[in-house]
């Protein structure tokens, strides 16, 4: 197996286990604990973590070189983390399923992201992938349906 083919097939892997850890660990987070203490602990730990990313990934140019090349799509990336640990937070302790809200808010959220897809960076996307759509809206009425 070449490079690219394992990185592409590790990089899917860790995603997935890591998504799964991740909701797991949301579920866990105690009830009474305040958001914003349960988040400080978690960003510190994930900047612990990041740090030893760079024994893994070392940077090239230089740190100040790397910072110039970044846009504003780190501070979204960064609002954007901190909107989905409040959220699946909130989402928890209201009582959601963990299987239920895990998959209706990705399914949603991939719904969201077709049309910006197509729009904004100019994705294709087949006949099967758009079957693929309605199984997934099909899917939605089926997670939500009364017995």
């Amino acid at each position: 197996m070449t490079k690219p083919m394992t990185l592409f097939y590790f990089s899917i892997a860790l995603t997935i286990c890591s998504s799964a850890l991740y909701h797991f660990m949301a579920k866990s987070t105690p009830a009474n604990v305040n958001f914003t203490v349960s988040l400080l602990v978690t960003y510190a730990v994930a900047f612990a973590v990041t740090l030893l990313g760079f024994f893994f990934f070392p940077v090239q140019n230089g740190l100040a070189a790397e910072i110039k090349q970044l846009n504003w799509a780190s501070i979204g990336l960064a609002i954007a983390i901190v909107g989905i640990e409040f959220g699946f937070l909130l989402v928890y302790r209201s009582g959601w399923n963990l299987g239920i809200a895990a998959v209706l808010t990705n399914v949603v959220a991939s719904l969201i992201l077709v049309p910006v897809a197509i729009l904004v960076f100019k994705d294709k996307i087949s006949w099967v992938n758009v079957a693929g759509i309605f199984v997934c809206l099909a899917g939605l009425v089926m997670l939500n349906w009364k017995r």
